[in-house]
């Protein structure tokens, strides 16, 4: 972990954030077979942008994983609330990073596609031109703004950790009670990140998607796992057996604040100002909406 805590670097950086309460689980289908030209650069995707210009101005190529419900999955019907994934033939993408990226991109006057990647692969995307924006669960940390620029929050989330009700740990106050715990998260993300902060934890190696973590603990792989506070009331109503540790105030993570942020290159100051006005138009109850209808829909 960086000694620059993630809240500092915001308010140093001037990203705020907006609070958005609701919760659902977040499950993701397995990725398709992608096309063997999903990695590649589109032509005329830099030297040639207008300023304050988004990729060719025309096509907004979104980046994301489409396999993170219900920040982002993919369907094989188009509907909507979908948009075309432009690298795996006949997919399209939903969930709730889709409809900002569509609200985006109905702003800037183009027409949204999503680009099917790995995570850790989006923000080299944005810099070899592959895409021409993040939208994907993806939170601003320091590391990650060194190579690109990330907009105000347009959701925000907390990092918890849930064990199973009959654990040792089910009691447990504060982290270093899960002091020689083995515990398991995502692999890329503040929730494998903030793991070490616990006090001489068996850290375990992070899988790749939020359903392998859940699968961890479900098998007995780990004693406890990090999570989305947002997704627990549909983790718990899929799970009976798990439940949410309630940490007493300052007994926690450092910084458990986990906002999803999009981000674009560097080096684009009218882009960016513009992005995080159409942003700052969504009003907190439209965001509620938009975060309510995506739990509702998102793949079981």
């Amino acid at each position: 972990m960086t000694d620059l805590s993630r809240r500092t670097f915001l308010k140093l950086s001037g990203l705020t954030t907006l609070t958005v309460a609701g919760a659902t689980f977040l499950t993701g289908c397995g990725p398709a077979a992608q096309d063997s030209n999903s990695g590649a650069k589109t032509d005329g995707a830099d030297d040639s942008k207008a300023a304050g210009q988004l990729g060719d101005g025309k096509t907004l190529r979104i980046g994301m994983e489409a396999a993170y419900a219900p920040y982002n999955w993919q369907e094989s019907k188009e509907s909507d609330t979908t948009i075309p994934i432009e690298n795996v033939t006949g997919a399209y993408a939903d969930g709730y990073d889709v409809q900002i990226a569509k609200k985006i991109a109905e702003a800037l006057g183009m027409e949204p596609v999503a680009v099917k990647m790995e995570f850790s692969a989006l923000v080299d995307s944005l810099n070899n031109g592959t895409i021409d924006i993040v939208c994907a669960g993806m939170s601003v940390t320091p590391e990650r703004a060194q190579s690109a620029d990330f907009t105000d929050s347009y959701i925000d989330d907390e990092v918890i950790m849930v064990v199973k009700k009959d654990s040792k740990y089910a009691s447990a106050t504060k982290l270093s009670d899960f002091s020689g715990a083995t515990v398991l998260g995502q692999k890329d993300t503040f929730y494998d990140e903030l793991i070490d902060e616990i006090p001489d934890v068996n850290h375990l190696t992070p899988v790749a998607t939020v359903p392998l973590v859940v699968d961890g603990i479900e098998n007995g792989t780990c004693d406890a796992i990090t999570f989305s506070s947002m997704s627990l009331p549909k983790l718990l109503k899929s799970y009976s057996d798990l439940m949410k540790v309630e940490l007493e105030d300052g007994a926690g993570f450092s910084d458990p604040s986990n906002p999803d942020n999009a981000a674009i290159a560097k080096g684009q100051d009218d882009v960016l100002a513009k992005l995080n006005e159409i942003i700052g138009g969504i009003s907190q109850e439209d965001r509620l909406n938009i975060w309510q209808d995506c739990m509702d829909r998102q793949p079981a």
